[in-house]
């Protein structure tokens, strides 16, 4: 449960209405692509079964999530259908299609290879906290968190949301830490770093399994190279790697965080899981945020 995080901020202007947020997910629920649709989305149970509700609020936590489907067709089966339609008709006209009757053929050959193309699918979890008004995607890519954002925005009236940003950059607080040797409390550096340069050369450095607080890291720091990512722990609880673009990754919770008992159903062991999970998130992210200058907030 949670392995990366992309943190937004919720408005200050969106009232939460669990009710009415379930009635608006149910609008979007989650359909097989069609035979000719290359990509469908929507929104299907957290908990697992069909009948469970779109939208689980747990100890006041809100999770979603969010399921992906695709028609794969590879590239080049595309330009190998296209290149057989376009011989075709050359063979029956006397000419070469040009560029733009072209592209119209690759997407006729889309269109004819989409019914027998396999489809792969993938689910997304999403976490919203109504009362520190946070928004959480689990995922590590960029992208895909604006991805779904825009369509959890459009499912919530009223809801906006902005990347969160904080005062400081992540890749300078990080540098501190590994040239000083003494990062910001209840934190630790780990074992896992990558520090490249900010130019076109794009240099990499990266180190795994290995101590950092060493003198040839803070070399590379010196001669201008910055970490991009760092494995940190946090109060001996959760193990993440932070990167530049203020990602939470790789999130690890440690022994003791997580209760072992055999006796409890699937049904109890989702529900602490979720409490647990987001009770030590909603401590994390504070502390992150002020270890790096505290939240920047856009001017009003």
């Amino acid at each position: 449960m949670f392995k990366n995080l992309t943190v937004f901020r919720i408005g200050p202007d969106w009232a939460a209405d669990l009710l009415q947020a379930e009635a608006a997910l149910d609008k979007d629920r989650f359909v097989e692509c069609g035979a000719t649709q290359q990509q469908s989305a929507g929104w299907v149970a957290p908990r697992g079964p069909a009948e469970a509700p779109l939208l689980e609020s747990i100890a006041g936590q809100w999770l979603m999530r969010l399921m992906v489907e695709q028609r794969v067709v590879p590239g080049a089966v595309v330009k190998r259908r296209t290149d057989e339609i376009a011989d075709q008709l050359e063979q029956s006209t006397g000419r070469r299609p040009g560029r733009k009757q072209t592209k119209e053929l690759k997407e006729q050959a889309l269109l004819e290879l989409l019914p027998q193309a396999f489809t792969k699918r993938g689910s997304i979890d999403v976490w919203l906290s109504p009362t520190d008004r946070w928004l959480i995607v689990d995922t590590g890519s960029a992208t895909r968190a604006d991805e779904v954002v825009t369509l959890l925005v459009k499912a919530l009236p009223g809801l906006s949301v902005q990347a969160l940003h904080t005062n400081e950059s992540p890749a300078a607080v990080m540098s501190d830490w590994l040239l000083s040797g003494e990062p910001a409390a209840d934190f630790t550096v780990d074992r896992e770093c990558e520090l490249k340069t900010p130019d076109e050369m794009k240099s990499v450095v990266r180190y795994a399994r290995h101590p950092l607080d060493i003198e040839e890291v803070r070399e590379h720091i010196r001669q201008g190279k910055v970490p991009t990512r760092l494995a940190l722990t946090w109060n001996a609880r959760i193990s993440f790697t932070l990167t530049d673009l203020l990602q939470i990754r790789r999130i690890e919770f440690l022994d003791g965080v997580f209760e072992d008992d055999a006796s409890v159903s699937k049904e109890e062991r989702f529900d602490a899981d979720a409490a647990i999970a987001t009770a030590e998130l909603r401590r994390l992210l504070p502390a992150l945020v002020e270890a790096l200058g505290g939240e920047h907030l856009p001017a009003s």
